[in-house]
């Protein structure tokens, strides 16, 4: 099961450690580790509070449609260069050691633009947790992102799954079933496979498809 695996990995280092646990989820498109990911910070605030736990999601670091438009990169969004990481690694690195409230942004999927200071990671909280998709790349602009985390769980699914999974996001925010089907060929499978070179550093790896409430 893949979130009581990470729930008893999570709480076995918060009770050996003092200080703040930053774990990241990544994983290929459509894997699951945005729902997984939030699951874990639902857990800890049913269990503790709602300031025991951070939430700071990779895909809040989105470049807006404006300045894609202008680099020549809408057409390809969601790949390691249409995110601001060095934006992302600098506020990962203030969440892990702030010793006050620092606010992070999210991104509205209706809207397909992050929002920024749309999240509140609490001065008190003792675990982070981060989700996306280029956590674990050795790329020197990412690779940052590995060093901050004291967990790193890789999601996996099938194609397949993920596949269906991804279409029915993309019909789901306006595109055509034949513009989806394209976005996920030209798009999404190949950001998967660039993801699964960074599969080897996770501590853990979870199947994305298991039951995991």
């Amino acid at each position: 099961m893949c979130v009581p695996t990470v729930l008893s990995d999570v709480d076995d280092l918060l009770e050996a450690r003092r200080d703040r646990v930053v774990i990241g989820v990544t994983g290929p498109p459509g894997a699951g580790k945005s729902t997984i990911a939030r699951a874990v910070v639902e857990h800890h605030r049913r269990a503790h509070d709602e300031d025991a736990v951070g939430y700071l999601p990779m895909d809040g670091f989105h470049l807006s449609n404006a300045v894609l438009a202008r680099l020549g990169r809408a057409d390809r969004k969601g790949a390691p260069d249409t995110f601001d990481v060095e934006g992302y690694v600098a506020l990962l690195t203030r969440a892990t050691r702030a010793d006050h409230d620092v606010y992070a942004p999210d991104f509205d999927h209706t809207a397909g633009e992050p929002i920024a200071a749309s999240l509140l990671l609490p001065a008190t909280a003792r675990l982070i947790v981060t989700e996306g998709n280029y956590l674990g790349l050795e790329d020197t602009r990412w690779t940052g992102v590995f060093g901050l985390l004291d967990r790193l769980y890789y999601i996996d699914a099938p194609t397949e799954v993920r596949r269906e999974r991804l279409l029915r996001r993309h019909t789901a925010a306006g595109k055509s079933a034949a513009a989806a089907q394209a976005w996920v060929d030209d798009v999404d499978e190949p950001n998967a496979r660039l993801v699964a070179t960074a599969r080897h550093r996770a501590h853990l790896v979870l199947d994305g498809t298991s039951r995991w409430r």
